[in-house]
């Protein structure tokens, strides 16, 4: 029977575009007001009751939300900016959704069509700005044809390799009217390996004798997770979780071995280069993840390489796999869910010693100061609910929290694999947003909060609850590092002088404190979670500690001694 949809009085462009949104299961809407999109903001009056309308303060920071929105739910996160300066400041969330393989929706006010081409008030051709940076890039010039493109939006932004389109919308298409059907939500496109597949994979884990599963990517299920983890109990399998994919697996597990790529703890290192059979499900095996494509080598890897993803032009792009599988993540583990060995897997000692390597690494380092970060990440992990979100943005500081806290699922989680600065605070307030009874935490560094910390506004207005980390070491740390190995005791141009973050979160009608020694901490944290409990207000804790400690297991002054000898040696050697 074909299905009808009946044409509506006439709307303008406006009315159309948000009806379509709430069509397609919108339920929050990140934005930046703008005059080149009048006509959308006014049509959300007719729809507070479905859809939320969450303003921010600048356009990096909405999104950042809406980019962290829709790794939380799976559907596109929204956002609408205005033209020119709007778009820019927004294109860094852009990219962070497409390296990340998030659904997102990015609507951007355009210029109309009369004044198109004459380098107008805040003109720019967004299909050659975002064209490498999303999955498609669009103009609507017709007010009629409105529905058409958002439905291909939302399809576009979840199937295959998630990730963000671009949708450009001149101001003649929003004002103009229409009389158009609305059409139904979209549905997304999920694909299945075969059983031809299924088969040769089980032939192929059988063979082997020290087989690893490493699991990442984007567009999970909380079901889906549970199919992964039945699979890797059947098979006893050792399970890492990909770069910055720490949510993917839970990690008090007796099968968790550990969080693969930069940072990862020595034994991992060489597990990961030793084994026989890498099976890859939904990661795409990236420079963070591969250590630079050492760990696991480009184009044809050591370890047999059965690579599971989504988009098959993903599969054989940079690695030559011994089997690949053009399966989303779901579709994936519905298969994974129908197999068991057909006899007791011989590589138990493997996987426990994995996970006894793993369980190792919790137990907090030596620390140059009385402020020891290792320490208060240990004691985060400790008193955080299982159900707690912490998020991140960029810096060496993120390392604590991805060394020593355990995650368990979809939500567990927000950090960007691009590694793009200022995320944390809005990805946090896009977490409790979305789950206002769930504990969530923002893990920042000193010059990486205060790229976004406007955002705290948001926090207050819609009364977020959210704590806040930030590590003060007063200077870019991640580059101090990076300087001293390549320039030793030749640092410049790195170093800031920073505000009193315990009383700027005050202006926020905040709860801020600042702590110097681990004897402070565990107080502090605790009033802290109190305070924005019971407020819904954000809290601050600003934590001023020794530079030279740089990572977990890591100073300054190591790194520079070791560059200096080697420097040393290679004078010699001449």
């Amino acid at each position: 029977m074909t299905q009808t949809h009946p044409i509506t009085a006439a709307r303008n462009g406006g009315q159309i575009l948000i009806q379509q949104l709430r069509n397609h299961g919108a339920r929050r809407i990140f934005l930046v007001p703008g005059e080149s999109y009048l006509p959308c903001i006014d049509a959300l009056n007719e729809h507070q009751d479905a859809i939320q309308a969450v303003v921010c303060r600048q356009e990096s920071g909405a999104a950042y939300m809406a980019e962290a929105h829709g790794k939380l739910t799976g559907a596109p996160g929204i956002c609408f900016v205005t033209r020119g300066p709007g778009a820019t400041n927004a294109s860094i969330g852009v990219h962070t959704a497409f390296q990340d393989s998030t659904p997102m929706i990015l609507f951007v006010g355009q210029v109309g069509n009369g004044f198109y081409e004459r380098e107008a008030f805040q003109e720019i051709d967004y299909r050659r700005m975002f064209g490498q940076m999303a999955k498609w890039v669009a103009q609507i010039d017709r007010t009629d044809r409105i529905p058409e493109f958002i439905a291909r939006a939302f399809s576009v932004a979840t199937s295959g390799r998630p990730g963000p389109v671009v949708l450009a919308l001149p101001e003649d298409t929003l004002w103009g009217t229409a009389q158009v059907a609305d059409l139904p939500s979209y549905t997304r496109v999920l694909t299945r390996p075969g059983t031809a597949d299924l088969d040769a994979l089980r032939e192929r884990l059988e063979a082997a004798h020290s087989p690893f599963l490493l699991v990442g990517g984007s567009g999970w299920t909380s079901e889906a997770l549970a199919q992964v983890r039945g699979f890797a109990e059947r098979f006893d399998l050792p399970v890492g979780v990909s770069w910055r994919r720490l949510e993917c697996f839970d990690q008090r597990h007796p099968n968790f071995a550990g969080h693969v790529g930069w940072g990862m703890h020595e034994g991992l290192r060489q597990r990961m280069r030793s084994v026989d059979l890498l099976l890859t499900l939904g990661a795409r095996l990236g420079e963070a993840t591969t250590e630079g494509y050492s760990v696991v080598e480009s184009p044809r890897p050591r370890q047999q390489l059965v690579h599971v993803y989504a988009d098959p032009n993903e599969l054989g792009r940079v690695f030559q796999p011994t089997q690949a599988i053009c399966a989303s993540n779901v579709g994936m583990a519905e298969g994974l869910a129908t197999l068991s060995p057909s006899r007791i897997p011989t590589w138990g000692a493997h996987t426990r010693a994995a996970n006894a390597a793993y369980r190792a690494t919790l137990a907090p380092l030596p620390s140059p100061s009385a402020m020891s970060l290792d320490q208060a990440a240990c004691h985060v992990n400790t008193v955080l609910p299982a159900e707690a979100c912490i998020t991140v943005g960029a810096g060496n500081y993120a390392l604590y929290p991805h060394r020593y806290r355990q995650f368990n699922g979809i939500g567990s989680s927000l950090a960007p694999t691009v590694g793009s600065m200022g995320y944390g605070l809005p990805a946090a307030i896009a977490a409790k947003l979305e789950d206002p009874q769930r504990p969530v935490v923002c893990y920042a560094g000193d010059g990486c909060f205060q790229m976004n910390l406007q955002e705290l506004g948001v926090a207050m207005q819609y009364r977020l609850g959210i704590v806040v980390l930030v590590f003060n070491n007063g200077m870019w740390g991640t580059i101090r590092a990076h300087q001293e190995r390549e320039f030793p005791d030749r640092t410049i141009a790195l170093t800031f002088d920073n505000p009193d973050f315990a009383h700027l979160v005050g202006a926020y009608r905040g709860h801020g404190e600042v702590v110097s020694d681990n004897t402070q901490f565990e107080a502090a944290f605790a009033r802290a979670l109190a305070f924005a409990e019971r407020e819904r207000l954000p809290a601050l804790i600003e934590i001023r500690y020794d530079a030279d400690g740089i990572a977990p297991g890591e100073t300054l002054s190591a790194i520079r001694a070791s560059a200096q000898q080697l420097q040393r040696e290679r004078a010699a050697a001449v």
